[in-house]
């Protein structure tokens, strides 16, 4: 499935004067491709070689064989849209207060920002994103029946293909660099997430048109027989079809990679697998022994081996960087009744860690996190502390690209811990965040997390996770002093 890059690299450079900066020429032996991919909802326990003993996910386990499998991997927090914000700009999510967004939300990144697929065209690579976004859409009071801008395309992305916001949210529509896709202009797109709409039935209200029964808000405008999150009325032929998302993205990520293989380029493959609403393609459906919720895992897995393959037709694979993560923990009931908990058969999605999506403890941030490089990176596993935000300056610093001031702020250099030369990064912790601005942080093998981050509690926590990684024990009234010197530590890093 071929794409087409929407404008070339000498127009990227013209439209953000941050593209401006000089940068320090590399071989081509050290411009790998760079494959980022970045699931949704994956949990610590769920692949195979991270314990996920009752499921099938042969190409995620190829990776980690071939790469370097992190046990100790972190996403920048543990929702959606702060943890993508970090990866991609360097900078905390709660600095500028991102949580879960709406589809219709403005653009968080400013115009102002560096961002990583900026970064990397400017040394040479040519960008592309498929699948999930979740960052915001133009200025706030988005029109879906125009080109849309800002989008990926005004951040950095060459190419882009994607979906708003969430798969339980609306619109539920496909965008193309900037543009709808098969957008009818004469059944223009509305969408609300106050009042309802137009005049599209609800979950609410039709539950008998339902063929997944939702939970939890998940009730309002139906599109493909689910429930989604907000109002929305229009756009009918552009509607998405749960069943076929994962061939559709998956098709459009190796459409790029065969696009470009012939130069240096940059896929952002953001999977809209395992999020909900799980509805797996027809044959997944039923394949696995913990139902929907091991089913869609599988599917995940599918994609993963698609673009495994390309790369070894394209014989690319020797110098291609592939990073496998997940943007939080996950959370296998919350808002559909699709029997995903009952049928786990045993199944344990976060391991040994305790908390899950949305928490600041261990199971909602560390996640699946590998890095595959065959000309660079010998197979292992490392136990080294290593969150995603670092990814930035790590990259910049493969490229022998100058961050300066202001750039990518929070990020830090961990290359030689992301290639197996380094059991150590030099800041060694890593920080976390929940869907808001309470944080936690990790410094060595200690974890503390804040009163003023637990306010139903009241008290600090911490843990020693050397000893007690599944977080039964908090033991800050015995370790005053580690109490004071993180809480310490937090507040310098808030300032």
């Amino acid at each position: 499935m071929e794409v087409a890059v929407s404008k070339g690299l000498t127009a990227c450079l013209l439209l953000s004067p941050v593209l401006l900066q000089a940068k320090v020429p590399v071989s081509q032996f050290d411009k790998p491709n760079i494959i980022v991919i970045l699931t949704d909802d994956l949990g610590y326990g769920d692949p195979v070689c991270y314990g996920g003993s009752k499921l099938k996910t042969p190409n995620i386990d190829r990776l980690a064989a071939e790469g370097i499998r992190f046990t100790n991997g972190y996403a920048a927090a543990s929702v959606c849209s702060p943890s993508r914000y970090a990866l991609l700009t360097g900078e905390y999510g709660w600095r500028k207060k991102v949580s879960i967004l709406p589809g219709n939300a403005a653009m968080t990144i400013s115009k102002d920002a560096l961002t990583l697929p900026m970064m990397l065209q400017q040394c040479g690579y040519v960008t592309g994103i498929t699948g999930k976004w979740h960052l915001g859409l133009g200025d706030g009071n988005v029109d879906f029946n125009k080109e849309i801008k800002p989008s990926p395309n005004e951040v950095g992305f060459d190419y882009s293909f994607y979906y708003p916001a969430t798969n339980d949210r609306v619109p539920c529509v496909y965008i193309e660099n900037g543009r709808v896709v098969g957008l009818d202009p004469n059944d223009p797109i509305r969408v609300s997430y106050g009042t309802p709409i137009g005049n599209w039935p609800t979950g609410k209200d039709h539950p008998e048109m339902l063929k997944l029964k939702g939970l939890n808000g998940h009730n309002q405008t139906i599109v493909n027989g689910i429930g989604r999150i907000g109002y929305m009325t229009g756009g009918t032929k552009a509607l998405w079809k749960d069943e076929e998302m994962a061939e559709l993205f998956t098709g459009k990520a190796v459409g790029f990679i065969r696009k470009n293989a012939g130069k240096p380029f940059f896929l952002y493959f953001a999977t809209h697998n395992i999020h909900e609403p799980r509805v797996p393609g027809p044959k997944f459906r039923g394949s696995s022994e913990c139902g929907v919720y091991g089913d869609i895992i599988q599917e995940l897995d599918w994609s993963v081996g698609e673009i495994l393959k390309t790369l070894s037709d394209l014989k690319i694979e020797e110098n291609t960087l592939v990073i496998f993560l997940s943007d939080n923990g996950p959370r296998v009931a919350e808002g559909y009744a699709d029997g995903g908990l009952q049928n786990l058969n045993g199944h344990k999605e976060t391991g040994v860690l305790r908390g899950d999506k949305g928490t600041l403890y261990e199971g909602g941030s560390r996640t699946p996190f590998i890095t595959r490089w065959p000309a660079k990176i010998k197979p292992g596993v490392s136990d080294a502390p290593i969150g995603f935000i670092d990814l930035f300056a790590s990259l910049a610093d493969l490229l022998k690209f100058k961050l300066t001031a202001g750039q990518a702020p929070d990020s830090r250099d961990g290359l030689a811990v992301l290639t197996g030369k380094s059991r150590h990064t030099k800041h060694n912790e890593v920080m976390m965040q929940d869907n808001g601005v309470n944080i936690a942080i990790r410094s060595g093998y200690w974890k503390f997390i804040p009163k003023e981050s637990k306010p139903q509690s009241g008290k600090d926590e911490l843990y020693d996770l050397k000893k007690d990684v599944s977080e039964q024990f908090n033991v800050a009234e015995i370790n005053p002093k580690i109490v004071s010197k993180l809480r310490l530590r937090l507040d310098q890093i808030k300032h």
